[in-house]
């Protein structure tokens, strides 16, 4: 993306900044085994990079005292009767059943002590699950997100941040796809109408920047 395009969008008055607020939350969608292992059938090539990503930025906002939240689609029975249409579309979505290993949090990044778990049925991670509520009740005011993937969940939980009342801040790093075109065009679309898109080392620096707990 860029040049004419870019020129476009600036002149139709798109990609102003919606910058941080006071309180951060870290929001980290479907970091599981499904998109990180090569033997699934949801594997993606660029998902060890963006898993390292967001560690680091787990990390960093456990130090600030930020809180962290992991979102996993998970179903108990099957997904065909929890989320009917979705999985008519997306049978894929079978990997997510409980007591598929490739439904469970990755070794590089999974939740810790404190973290906040998302259990989800759709893209976002604000869908039918109360966070919302969870970030308001802790005073939260920007929600700084990487996942899986660009296009799919990380765009569904990112729209529905801003819808909700929140600062959207996307890591570019830290989210992947199966592509590189879906992947760069939903970034520059979500960074033009709906959230501005960051580099880590911005995300590390104002998460770092914040004091710690107490």
């Amino acid at each position: 993306m860029g040049g004419r395009l870019d020129d476009d969008y600036a002149a139709a008055g798109f990609g102003r900044r919606v910058g941080w607020g006071e309180r951060p939350a870290l929001l980290l969608v479907d970091a599981v085994r499904a998109y990180a292992d090569p033997g699934s059938r949801l594997w993606l090539e660029t998902g060890r990079a963006a898993l390292a990503a967001m560690a680091a930025l787990a990390s960093a906002a456990r130090s600030a005292g930020a809180p962290v939240v992991f979102t996993a689609v998970h179903y108990e029975g099957d997904p065909a009767t929890d989320a009917p249409h979705f999985h008519r579309k997306v049978p894929g979505l079978d990997a997510f059943r409980a007591g598929n290993p490739h439904a469970e949090f990755t070794p590089v990044c999974r939740p810790e002590e404190g973290d906040l778990v998302v259990r989800k049925h759709y893209p976002s991670a604000f869908f039918g699950t109360g966070l919302d509520r969870m970030l308001a009740e802790r005073g939260v005011d920007t929600v700084v997100v990487g996942g899986f993937s660009t296009s799919g969940c990380v765009r569904a939980s990112t729209l529905d941040a801003l819808q909700y009342g929140f600062r959207p801040q996307v890591v570019r790093e830290a989210a992947a796809d199966r592509d590189q075109g879906p992947h760069e065009a939903n970034l520059f679309d979500l960074d033009s109408k709906y959230a501005d898109v960051i580099t880590l080392d911005d995300a590390l620096n104002r998460l770092t920047a914040r004091p710690g707990p107490g």
